[in-house]
């Protein structure tokens, strides 16, 4: 048997050529694989010690707008920003065509699969029940409507739970929203952009949330395999990952993962178990982040002290999962179908601090009136 070493290089793509045919490989696992057209173009960047946003698109600077841009660096530092600013962040070249960092960041993003899509399913899993979702939307745009509209839309379906102390009340929301921006900060600026036909995606079920971002490991190692404070920083997009540190959206030494995990530990109703999941292959990574309170609003050990409070006057303001709730019955639903839209499992607990609140203040209405008990029932929104 004869085995021949072939060090790695640094000039990529190497080709076997025989039998007519020139091929280039890559290792997976013990096997070694031919690359397709999307591996092959990673290939050719890194041995032109170049990444994809740095190269120059076809689109002209002239013809977009950068207000989100603008906006977010008046916002942080301070100051206006600058025509001479736009070269140095390097959003376009001297000839005025934008690099594909400055199409990503351009207000109406020409960059088609920068998308980011949404959905609050209604379970456990994508199987759903009589309702598939709760809630779903797509974006598209500049990478920072991106990351604001998926922020905003994870806010609007999580609840913040609350308890009191001696002199003061505990916050604990279903989901520490600094880790929810890491997390989602990283699936936008370190996806492989490459990998046409794939977005980003926020997916949050009863109990969990997670972020899929196209594209694994920029060494093609797996995260899971690594301990989370010895993850190496290697940044895909270098460009992008400078531009979102110069706007305080993230740091240069990459310690995103290690602060997703720090701000769940330190939050009032962690657990052990709740620790963040991260998970990674070839073309894929995803972050799951586990609901705080799930398990607890399941028990009802949360549901009657914290409504009770809340129904009674003695939390500051009323929970405003009353007004989603009324919207959410903007068509008719029954019981089962509301209280899966806000994860209350006690019936008890909802029908006296959510359903009768608002039937009997007008905002909803019964659709049978005759039987108020029928398990067909349904409510709908005045």
């Amino acid at each position: 048997m004869l085995t021949v070493y072939v060090p790695e290089g640094s000039e990529t793509p190497y080709y076997y050529s025989a039998d007519g045919v020139t091929e280039a490989y890559i290792r997976i696992g013990n096997e070694s694989v031919i690359v397709d057209a999307t591996e092959l173009k990673r290939l050719v960047l890194r041995g032109r010690d170049t990444s994809y946003d740095t190269l120059v698109s076809p689109y002209k600077f002239e013809d977009y707008s950068f207000s989100k841009l603008r906006e977010r660096y008046k916002s942080w530092t301070g100051n206006s920003m600058t025509e001479k600013l736009m070269d140095s962040f390097e959003i376009r070249n001297s000839a005025g065509q934008l690099t594909n960092a400055g199409a990503l960041l351009a207000d109406d993003g020409p960059v088609r699969h920068s998308r980011l899509f949404c959905t609050r399913w209604n379970g456990l899993d994508k199987s759903g029940g009589s309702i598939d979702a709760l809630d779903s939307a797509e974006f598209s745009g500049s990478l920072i409507i991106l990351l604001n509209e998926g922020l905003s839309f994870v806010k609007r379906n999580m609840r913040t739970m609350w308890k009191k102390t001696p002199d003061s009340r505990i916050e604990m929301p279903d989901y520490c929203e600094r880790s929810v921006l890491e997390s989602l900060v990283n699936a936008l600026i370190h996806r492989d952009y490459l990998v046409t036909g794939s977005e980003v995606h926020i997916d949050i079920y009863d109990d969990r949330l997670t972020i899929f971002s196209p594209g694994g490991m920029p060494d093609g190692t797996l995260v899971q395999d690594w301990n989370i404070i010895d993850i190496p920083s290697i940044r895909r997009n270098p460009v992008l990952a400078d531009i979102f540190n110069r706007l305080g959206y993230m740091e240069r030494k990459g310690s995103g993962l290690e602060k997703i995990c720090l701000a769940y530990e330190n939050a009032a109703n962690y657990t052990p178990e709740l620790a963040p999941k991260f998970f990674s292959n070839r073309s894929s990574f995803i972050v799951t982040l586990w609901n705080l309170n799930y398990k607890m609003m399941q028990s009802g050990e949360l549901v009657e002290d914290l409504l009770e409070e809340q129904a009674t006057g003695q939390a500051d303001s009323y929970d405003d999962n009353l007004v989603r709730l009324a919207e959410f019955c903007s068509i008719p639903r029954t019981r089962t179908e509301m209280q899966q839209f806000l994860g209350i499992s006690s019936r008890a607990a909802f029908q006296k601090h959510y359903l009768s609140v608002l039937l009997k203040n007008g905002n909803l209405r019964r659709t049978l009136p005759d039987k108020p008990s029928s398990p067909k029932q349904k409510y709908v929104k005045v």
